[in-house]
């Protein structure tokens, strides 16, 4: 592991430093390995020097992917090997130099972006919004998602999956299928699962009235800011719904 070196105008190092990403754009990059994240948390890393992203004239943050590897270094040395923010700091100082992480377990997470020219998994943030839009025909969905042609059907009927006109779906959905499939596994079909459906539109609809002035916006500051909250906003729903569902289970299991 080793902190990525400065690379010439035009280079791979040198375009994965280039600040392109917004705050919102490295949540949604970190949510998928790191579920609680919060764009809070981002700031606060940042307020801790351990992430220095550059800043616009009128003030919002900018990343680049080599900032993305490094919180993604700084997440996975807090929750594996539970390293204090001060120990982190100086993993990421050594590394920055070139040098030995100072004791301590090496920490993988930060990649050598002069060889890798990708944001962490592989896929940079405007890529990965391009794949999830991506439409599959519904036999390779079923078969990824682990549903039978059936089972998809009634994913369908039952409002949790929309395929496009040709009865493709976005590679995006591909989760959703997949969670369906896990709880078919459990007996829980796809007609049960309407109450989720409803409930994710319900908080849907909050959020667009909490930010409907925003999105009217056509300010492109305005328009980014606002997709800051939205992704932070889902970030914490997402949070607050396992965390209730967890705890009604827990009571299930008390005498």
């Amino acid at each position: 592991m080793r902190a990525a070196p400065a690379g010439a105008p035009g280079d791979g190092a040198a375009d994965a430093r280039t600040p392109r990403l917004t705050i919102g754009a490295v949540l949604a990059a970190l949510r998928g390995d790191f579920p609680d994240v919060t764009i809070s948390k981002i700031r606060f890393l940042e307020g801790e020097g351990l992430v220095a992203p550059q800043r616009t004239p009128s003030g919002y943050r900018k990343f680049s992917r080599a900032d993305v590897d490094r919180l993604r270094y700084v997440l996975t040395a807090q929750r594996d090997h539970y390293l204090p923010l001060r120990v982190i700091k100086e993993h990421l100082d050594a590394l920055d130099r070139g040098q030995p992480v100072p004791g301590g377990p090496v920490v993988p997470g930060l990649l050598d972006t002069a060889q890798e020219d990708t944001a962490p998994g592989g896929t940079a943030p405007e890529e990965a919004a391009a794949a999830a839009a991506r439409p599959v025909e519904a036999g390779e969905f079923a078969r990824a998602a682990g549903l039978t042609p059936a089972q998809l059907a009634d994913c369908v009927q039952f409002g949790l999956l929309a395929p496009d006109g040709e009865g493709r779906h976005p590679a995006g959905d591909l989760p959703i299928a997949q969670a369906a499939a896990g709880l078919a596994r459990h007996g829980i079909e796809p007609r049960h699962l309407r109450v989720f459906r409803n409930g994710a539109e319900r908080e849907a609809a909050l959020v667009e009235s909490l930010l409907a002035p925003v999105l009217r916006s056509r300010s492109e500051d305005a328009r980014t800011r606002a997709g800051e909250q939205l992704a932070e906003l889902a970030a914490l729903s997402a949070r607050l719904h396992r965390a209730l569902l967890e705890a009604r289970l827990r009571d299930l299991l008390r005498p």
